[in-house]
């Protein structure tokens, strides 16, 4: 077998990932060969086995000498699949060198919120309710150390929601802290908290008031469960603490993301355009963690950009979208207690519908290239993934976006070390830095010497347009500078909250201001002011922590000022190139950060620029000037700044509660209402529906709420599908408002090998008049499943 193969269907396999006599399947399982190859050398007619034996050593010790050794000083030896993951051995002449070491850690944990009742978070769609599950959300936690200083250390989250959030993070920090003095050297200062930017996630955790405004409020049991989750996830990467490598690698990924506003784009100098092959960063990059004690691989943390709303604006399932397929996918072929991360970045203007836009009430017709209409209105512009025609709500372009990302990360990850192309991260040097910046007027001088400031937060009228991921609602388009093209009531309906001064409204021009939100704090603040700045540093490897979503351009050139900052000031070792990488939108939520450019032409995503015109700017003076404190031996900080406000006991809520729950007349929870048929073939669709209960009663997380089970040779059952599965949907729908009956669905495409299996429903029922909680399950007839 050649050293590299690549399958039909993209996948590329290794000659490392081999053991003798097995060979590997499309899903990274090993199977046994099916009988052995066998050389003969004719020596003679009286040639002995032995004597073919000496040939064959004499030979393979030649070819090894010759051919072989040479190979792996150049290209690095390979890895391969061991009993406790997988095993990497150096990179040939980049050797690693025992204070390159790290200590690193990972772990996992359960994230899932409320499932049904409340709004989905990401589209401000007030009609886009949770009604089942279809994927349970994570936080991923990496954490990196000092080996010399242990103090020094760095914890990176990967959040399956739709953003790093304010109120979360003051609610990670405080149970971190309640961990007890072990953790004391976690902080303010070296957590960052991202958000991979799904829009199919459950809302009502969120901070400030705006966002809060389509959730009917703030929920604190969805709140809790991404507080507590990301905890435990922190907790499970420190208790994994150990000395390791750290290993940086890229890679180039078509077909997975294109501009959403290129119009808005295409107003970025030429010069700068004539750059960069593409309007969006086809690279993805990976960060391997790998333990020194016996070079096993523990997980990986990945950059790419591109929106999660593969998802669409009408699915009420949840899941983690596209950058939640990937993860799934990666840490499934792996193994074991390997966690991989595929974090977001300078993901402003990009979007997952790589089909384009295109006009729903005439398909044969793009959308207005300028202003993303058709026939004068946004509504009928609809971006399109690649299954587009499935009528799903994504979910199977969802699915692919994710594989794409999953194939491009494993093609990097796998040819880390044998080809050498891997970049070891050097010289065990942590830094990390946090402030805390009022954005609302904040006066710096430009490289050009022009002194300019940012303003108090404002969204624009192309703000409420929405995007070709989403469009927004009545008659608001894109590319809406100067004078708004929409009715003048908006303009009174604005004022409602509060008319923007003269002085606001030049601050923000070109920006016709819609809401001017960071103006308002009745009954608390609307949108964050104060914003929070974030830069992690390890060896010669760069964090920007970006509270909003960068565009293309401006992450380009966020990355690259921090990049020059970094050479100039000499904090990376010596002979070293900065590596920068930009995650978010993280902390908080900011909003967008366009470039000047694209925010004169105001598209979506420059009416969401919340800080006016030099918001970009603003954020890379800042960071370059914060970039000395992350040298190896800096000992001081940057100023703390004024500290934002926590607004979780203070929010709104409009949310209902449960009530309580009932079975019909007649029958009792987890009883089955219509039941499997007696076969499927694969690739089916098999269905039970159960008597159920509410599952904000119990969100069982580390848990499931459906299981399909095999039947064992023996009679016994295993569960071989959960909540995690792509292919197990869980839907809940109420059934009686007023009896608070309700259904639990079970769907299966069918995607296991023949056999007999059956479904297992996991509920909660909550008891009239007591509040009490009582567990249950349902359980379906067996079922067969045939290939055809």
């Amino acid at each position: 077998m050649d050293p590299v193969s690549k399958s039909d269907d993209g996948w590329k396999t290794t000659w490392s990932d081999y053991k003798p006599g097995q060979t590997a399947t499309r899903d990274g399982e090993l199977e046994p060969h099916s009988g052995e190859r066998r050389v003969a050398y004719s020596l003679g007619p009286r040639t002995k086995l032995y004597r073919s034996s000496h040939v064959v050593a004499l030979v393979s010790a030649s070819f090894a000498l010759l051919v072989l050794f040479p190979l792996l000083w150049t290209f690095g030896v390979p890895r391969f699949a061991g009993s406790n993951g997988w095993v990497g051995f150096g990179f040939g002449k980049e050797t690693l060198r025992k204070q390159d070491r790290f200590l690193v850690g990972v772990g996992k944990a359960d994230i899932t919120g409320p499932v049904v009742d409340l709004n989905l978070m990401g589209y401000a769609n007030s009609s886009q309710i949770g009604a089942g599950l279809r994927q349970r959300l994570y936080s991923r936690a990496f954490i990196v150390g000092s080996i010399t200083d242990p103090q020094n250390r760095f914890v990176y989250l990967v959040l399956d929601t739709q953003s790093g959030d304010t109120a979360v993070r003051y609610g990670i920090l405080s149970a971190v802290a309640s961990l007890g003095p072990e953790y004391s050297m976690y902080g303010w200062k070296n957590i960052a908290v991202t958000g991979t930017h799904s829009h199919a996630g459950p809302g009502a955790w969120v901070n400030y008031l705006l966002p809060q405004i389509t959730s009917w409020g703030f929920d604190k049991q969805s709140y809790q469960a991404i507080v507590d989750g990301a905890t435990l996830s922190i907790k499970r990467a420190h208790d994994s603490l150990t000395p390791g490598y750290l290993t940086f690698g890229s890679g180039q990924l078509e077909g997975a993301n294109i501009n959403r506003s290129p119009y808005a784009y295409l107003a970025n100098p030429e010069a700068e355009r004539a750059k960069y092959s593409a309007d969006v960063d086809k690279t993805m990059t990976l960060l391997r963690f790998q333990r020194t004690s016996d070079r096993v691989d523990m997980g990986v943390l990945t950059w790419f950009p591109v929106h999660g709303t593969s998802l669409l604006g009408n699915n009420t399932i949840i899941a983690a979208d596209n950058k939640g397929v990937a993860a799934r996918l990666f840490e499934k072929r792996v193994g074991g207690s390997f966690v991989a991360g595929f974090s977001q970045s300078n993901v402003g203007d990009t979007s997952p519908n790589v089909n384009g836009a295109w006009c729903e009430d005439d398909g044969r017709l793009p959308c207005n290239f300028e202003d993303s209409t058709c026939n004068g209105k946004s509504q009928p512009c609809h971006g399109q993934g690649p299954f587009n025609a499935q009528f799903d709500n994504g979910a199977k372009s969802c699915y692919e976006i994710g594989r794409r990302q999953f194939r491009a990360a494993f093609n990097i990850y796998s040819s880390l070390d044998y080809t050498g192309t891997g970049t070891p991260i050097r010289g065990g040097a942590v830094q990390s830095l946090y402030s805390f910046h009022n954005m609302a007027d904040f006066n710096f001088t430009l490289p050009n010497g022009t002194d300019v400031s940012t303003c108090p937060a404002a969204l624009g009228y192309s703000f409420a347009a929405g995007t070709t991921d989403g469009h927004g609602a009545f008659d608001f388009k894109q590319n809406n500078s100067g004078d708004p093209n929409a009715n003048p009531i908006w303009a009174v309906v604005g004022g409602l909250l509060k008319d923007p001064s003269e002085e606001q409204k030049a601050c923000h021009y070109p920006k016709p201001i819609l809401l001017d939100v960071g103006e308002v704090s009745t009954p608390y603040e609307w949108t964050p002011n104060i914003v929070d700045i974030q830069l992690l540093r390890a060896g010669q490897l760069i964090f920007i922590i970006s509270p909003g979503e960068a565009t293309t351009m401006s992450g380009r050139r966020w990355k690259a000022a921090v990049a020059g900052a970094a050479s100039s000031s000499g904090i990376v070792p010596r002979g070293l190139k900065p590596l920068v990488v930009l995650g978010g939108p993280a902390n908080t939520y900011a909003h967008y950060i366009a470039t000047e450019e694209e925010y004169g032409v105001q598209r979506y995503e420059g009416a969401s620029t919340l800080y006016g015109p030099n918001t970009l700017n603003a954020y890379i003076n800042i960071s370059v000037s914060y970039v000395p404190y992350l040298a190896t031996k800096a000992n001081e900080s940057p100023p703390t700044g004024p500290s934002p406000p926590n607004n979780v006991n203070v929010s709104l809520s409009f949310i209902t509660g449960v009530g309580y729950d009932n079975a019909p007349y007649g029958k009792s929870f987890g009883e089955v209402i219509t039941d499997a048929d007696p076969s499927y073939a694969k690739g089916s669709i098999a269905s039970v529906t159960f008597v159920g209960a509410n599952p904000r009663n119990n969100l069982r997380l580390e848990g499931t709420f459906v299981a399909v089970e095999k039947q064992n040779e023996d009679g016994s059952w295993t569960a071989v599908r959960d909540d995690n599965d792509w292919s197990l949907v869980y839907t809940w729908k109420r059934t009686g408002s007023m009896l608070r009956t309700s259904e639990v669905t079970v769907t299966w495409e069918v995607d296991g090998p023949s056999g007999t299996y059956r479904f297992q429903y996991y509920g909660d029922s909550k008891t009239p008049f007591t509040g009490s909680i009582q567990s249950f399950s349902g359980t379906s007839s067996s079922f067969s499943v045939h290939a055809t």
